[in-house]
């Protein structure tokens, strides 16, 4: 049994970025753990009712996908890279007490700087002197945000790493549809539509039916 953590920027990252895959570690018997990092701003705004709704929105996508525990640090939506340091530290925390053998974070990449932010918090936190019990780590895409990166060649998301999840599609679907204030009309990426084409698309570069795409940052074979 595998010891996995996903780490999120925001609620509905953890299901674009990795739905699927999650199911299936849920489907092997595999120990999950989702931590998110932020709340959500609306408007460039807080407002705590509007995001308990959301975070009810987390835990029904959670109760669908099947995994069990899920935290939750409540940094500041919008704000995350002005306060890399502090990321670290509950981080560094949760990471030592859960020990998980693979990690899943967001692309380094990506157009939005919060996701950007996670990334270099965990980098640093998963440094291999710090966790030699981490065997696995991949960088995972979001829909509207990886693929809306400038075309710049450091913004490229060159994935290496698949997971068939054919068997989980609709599940991630289902999931994805939990977020009613976050999902969007077709043509939009972070639509149903937009998202079940991407997995295709993965899917017919490594010949499966849907696949989610990573990058691997560290794979060692004890």
């Amino acid at each position: 049994m595998a010891k996995v953590l996903v780490i999120a920027p925001h609620m509905d990252d953890e299901v674009l970025g990795c739905g699927g895959t999650i199911g299936k570690h849920v489907n092997n018997r595999d120990a999950i753990h989702v931590i998110i990092v932020a709340n959500r701003v609306y408007g460039h705004k807080y407002d705590a009712k509007k995001n308990e709704n959301e975070r009810s929105h987390v835990l029904k996508a959670k109760s669908i996908l099947g995994y069990e525990d899920i935290t939750f640090l409540d940094f500041p939506d919008e704000q995350l890279d002005g306060m890399v340091q502090n990321i670290i530290i509950p981080l560094e925390k949760h990471m030592n007490k859960l020990k998980p053998d693979t990690v899943y974070v967001p692309f380094r990449g990506d157009n939005n700087q919060d996701h950007r932010a996670i990334y270099d918090a965990v980098r640093v936190v998963i440094r291999p002197g710090a966790t030699p019990f981490i065997k696995n780590v991949y960088m995972y895409e979001i829909s509207s945000s990886t693929e809306q990166s400038p075309p710049l060649l450091g913004n490229a998301f060159v994935p290496n790493y698949y997971v068939d999840i054919s068997d989980f599609m609709d599940d991630k679907l289902k999931a994805l549809s939990c977020y009613k204030t976050e999902v969007r009309k077709y043509p939009h990426p972070r639509s149903l539509e937009a998202v079940k084409i991407l997995a295709q698309k993965r899917g017919v570069e490594i010949g499966f039916k849907y696949a989610e795409a990573f990058m691997s940052l560290r794979g060692i074979w004890k």
